[in-house]
């Protein structure tokens, strides 16, 4: 079978030849790994510094070259991509005030993080903080059918249409996009989370002007000529879901519902990123979505459980521990391995991954590792005693 050929048989629920794997985000240092050169692709702050000193070219060829090649090396079956900055893009950089701390012009400060290398708020100016009304939050939405959906031939597209021409007769390709996740607002992010029960009225119209948009968008990634989108937007924390279920049936659900709908009307399947504690809502995801990737085993989501609840209808996307990729051995690896491939694999509904994505500091050994399980074990039908 051809990679795109095994995808689409795990989210139709058919045992392809072998298990298939993909990743929805993978960070600069395993494509320095694996490939044994440097890049900018997720390269946190690196990437930043590159696009301030209007580099935006070098950026994108990176992607265009070193996405679909480490995707190669692996012999992964899902091409994951997204917009990346249109041409002639060059922002302005942020004050550098010493090594790790930087200021916008709005006074707000970021921090280099230690753990992510990312560039993220640390202090956040307040003062002038104007809070949404109904009123302007109804009139964007009586605008929303007159917004440009944008061009599919637009330089932001360049790296996903290189990937189509390039991979699309052999591999799945899958566009990330937008997702609507518990509708806040606020100041701060404590603000935020008590407004989505003082005010309802307020996030539950900013969850319509959100879902509106999302399901216009969808005609653009079909127009680009992907094969699936992935809307990322978490649900749940390491131990509860981030908000009651209530809220979420009420205010989230049905755009989640709209946009699925909206993409198998254009032909596209969708694959639901959503990271922690998702149980009390599980069966409204399998009832949306044709996958659901990030399975969090920390946060409770047990893929063997998820297979008996849900598995006839959901493709589940995970298996091998974020944390063990990061923290542990290949010894861990293989557990994780034979745990899912023996409860989650059979009868098809299942593509290998992290249950989050390969982040800084995952070691080269369990990715490859990864690989190898795939490989040798992952073959149909599945069978434990190869698991050595």
């Amino acid at each position: 079978m051809l990679p795109r050929q095994r995808v689409f048989a795990a989210l139709e629920h058919r045992e392809p030849d072998r298990i298939p794997w993909g990743e929805h985000s993978i960070d600069y240092n395993v494509y320095e790994d694996i490939l044994g050169r440097e890049t900018f692709v997720q390269a946190k702050m690196k990437e930043t510094q590159a696009l301030w000193d209007g580099r935006r070219e070098e950026v994108v060829e990176s992607y265009k070259r070193d996405r679909l090649d480490l995707v190669k090396a692996l012999e992964m079956d899902i091409v994951f991509v997204g917009g990346v900055p249109g041409k002639g893009y060059q922002p302005k950089p942020l004050k550098k005030l010493d090594d790790i701390t930087y200021e916008d012009d709005g006074g707000n400060l970021y921090h280099v993080s230690a753990t992510t290398h990312d560039l993220m708020p640390y202090k956040r100016k307040t003062e002038n903080y104007r809070p949404p009304t109904l009123e302007g939050i109804q009139e964007a939405i009586d605008k929303v059918d007159q917004e440009p959906i944008g061009d599919p031939n637009d330089s932001g597209w360049e790296l996903v249409r290189h990937a189509v021409k390039e991979m699309k007769a052999t591999h799945f390709i899958m566009v990330t996009c937008g997702d609507l996740s518990f509708p806040t607002f606020g100041a701060t992010e404590e603000d935020g989370w008590m407004n989505l029960v003082l005010e309802p009225e307020i996030c539950r119209k900013l969850a319509e002007l959100q879902g509106r948009r999302m399901v216009r968008s969808v005609k653009l990634y079909a127009q680009l000529g992907v094969d699936g989108i992935m809307p990322c937007g978490d649900l749940g924390s390491s131990t509860a879901l981030m908000a009651s279920p209530d809220i979420y049936r009420d205010m989230v659900y049905p755009w989640h519902k709209a946009h699925a709908a909206e993409a198998h009307k254009h032909g596209l399947k969708i694959l639901k990123h959503c990271c922690g504690h998702t149980w009390p809502i599980i069966d409204e995801l399998a009832e949306v979505y044709d996958a659901y990737e990030a399975i969090q085993a920390s946060a409770g989501m047990d893929i063997k459980r998820l297979k008996e609840r849900v598995g006839d209808r959901l493709c589940l996307w995970g298996g091998i521990w974020h944390e063990h990729i990061i923290l542990g051995n290949v010894e861990d690896i293989r557990n994780d391995a034979r745990y899912a491939f023996e409860h989650a694999a059979p009868g098809g509904g299942f593509i290998m991954g992290s249950t989050h994505s390969l982040a800084v500091d995952a070691k080269k050994e369990n990715i490859l590792e990864m690989k190898r399980c795939r490989d040798k074990w992952g073959v149909y039908p599945i069978n434990p005693k190869r698991f050595i």
